[in-house]
């Protein structure tokens, strides 16, 4: 054996230590750590690019990316990273995932550990939680991007089997153009369109109700009824980015037995409400749909990356994602067999912080979450709302506040990318810049599991602070 190799393996109790140790130092000052490094932190030194000959061990590598870039970490895991939708990881979360790199499983389905069974079990317990009948099968892949492409994916194998094609087999070619139809697909479902071959050009906006981000679906009628027999997926949103919009699930089933077509529904962090009795029906018909994305690694708050796709078609999602090969188990046509059934033959361990964490906290433990991040979410608009400087561009609808500068002088866009990059500056809170209805818009997304009312006020005073330094 190497000799550093040898030295790492006699000193891993010291490594896993060390480790820990920082860790839990990380964690412990997540509330005072800037939640946006300055840019000079976000750098790798030159001498860092280069591979050296000879290592110098675990220890002494851990000590180097400690010292030079730990400042460069963000607070993203913290209570006021409102960023995006990113949530943290709870406790048990956090413990399973160091678990599932030490234990290092292949969570195919290889008779050779539980770790696939766990996967079904907690896709049980999902399903559970958030109200879907047991028709439905689900799988984990990597995040909300892997999950919407394999709802369309197998989508694309329906609409094909519609018409006497294995689009699997055939190739995309042998169906044909395909539309899709969305009001406010999510960046990750056109990108998946590309991949599958299916193409960006293909989707089509839908027009939208009066002052919202929903489908309307009297528009989208229209546009079904002007080539009723062209396949067609519809992208529905269950949550969109901006003012969590949820389309009116019920009315596109009904429209679904006029038009045949495949009906995604894109639920990445939308679709954890369904946890919370007062939130659940905006979730109503998604249980008829024929795939779901749901994100873990958002409201769940379980480590990046991990989310999990669910589809009423299992033998559709076998005859695309099956795998051949002499040296592992042939297709069979069962709900853990994830080599048949996702876009990866080798898979981490991604269930066992999700299992882990629902074993931990049960219903209400999840529920807590969601209620409160909204509660939170519609306190920090109803402030944002009263302060000057400051107005919302849509109500607060659940977890997103969706808000511009008032009165801002000149260019709104360098107005609003001015404020933010005094906001990162302060490192007290992070926001993300959007458009809605064509304004500059700001979005602040609450997910994680440790925000609390005094995280409000600090962000308030730092959001207040930095509209003043304005003027």
């Amino acid at each position: 054996m190497h000799p550093v190799l040898q030295q790492d393996l006699t000193q891993l109790p010291q490594i896993l230590e060390r480790t820990r140790q920082w860790s839990e130092d990380f964690l412990s000052s997540l509330s005072e750590r800037s939640v946006c490094p300055p840019m000079a932190s976000q750098q790798v030194n030159n001498d860092d690019r280069l591979l050296a000959e000879d290592g110098d061990g675990a220890l002494a590598a851990l000590e180097h990316f400690w010292h030079h870039y730990a400042d460069g970490i963000s607070a993203s895991a913290g209570p006021r990273y409102f960023g995006f939708v990113t949530g943290g990881g709870t406790p048990a979360a956090l413990a399973a995932d160091w678990l599932v790199s030490v234990i290092d499983q292949n969570s195919l389905l290889s008779h050779d550990t539980v770790a696939a069974a766990i996967e079904l079990a907690t896709v049980e317990q999902l399903k559970s939680l958030l109200g879907l009948p047991a028709a439905f099968n689900g799988s984990f892949v990597s995040g909300a991007t892997m999950a919407n492409f394999t709802g369309l994916a197998i989508g694309r194998q329906w609409l094909g089997l519609q018409r006497g094609i294995d689009v699997a087999e055939q190739g995309v070619a042998a169906l044909g153009p395909i539309r899709v139809l969305s009001a406010n697909p999510h960046s990750s479902s056109v990108k998946a369109l590309s991949m599958l071959g299916i193409g960006r050009e293909a989707l089509k906006i839908v027009g939208t109700l009066p002052n919202a981000e929903a489908i309307d679906v009297d528009a989208l009628a229209r546009c079904l009824a002007e080539q009723p027999d062209m396949p067609t997926l519809v992208l529905a949103s269950a949550g969109t980015v901006n003012t969590v919009a949820y389309d009116n699930l019920p009315q596109l089933l009904a429209l679904r037995e006029r038009y045949p077509f495949w009906l995604h529904v894109d639920a990445a962090f939308g679709g954890v409400a369904a946890c919370s009795p007062e939130f659940a029906p905006l979730l109503e018909g998604w249980q008829q749909a024929d795939s779901i994305t749901v994100d873990a690694h958002k409201w769940l708050n379980v480590p990046y990356d991990s989310a999990i796709q669910f589809t009423r078609h299992l033998a559709l999602q076998m005859q695309v994602f099956q795998n051949h090969s002499s040296y592992l188990e042939a297709p069979t046509l069962r709900p853990d067999n994830y080599l048949h059934l996702t876009p990866e033959n080798s898979r981490r361990f991604r269930a066992l912080p999700l299992w882990m964490a629902l074993k931990a906290y049960g219903r209400s433990g999840m529920r807590d979450m969601v209620e409160r991040n909204v509660k939170l979410a519609r306190q920090l608009g109803a402030e944002l709302a009263a302060s000057e400087g400051f107005r919302l561009l849509a109500p607060v609808n659940l977890n997103v506040v969706c808000f511009a500068l008032e009165g801002a002088n000149g260019d709104a866009l360098a107005a609003r990318d001015g404020f933010l990059e005094r906001l990162d500056q302060q490192g007290v809170v992070r926001c993300t810049p959007t458009l809605f209805d064509g304004q500059a818009g700001i979005r602040a997304a609450l997910v994680n599991w440790m925000t609390q009312e005094q995280d409000i006020t600090l962000a308030l005073n730092s959001l207040r602070a930095c509209r003043q330094e304005a003027g």
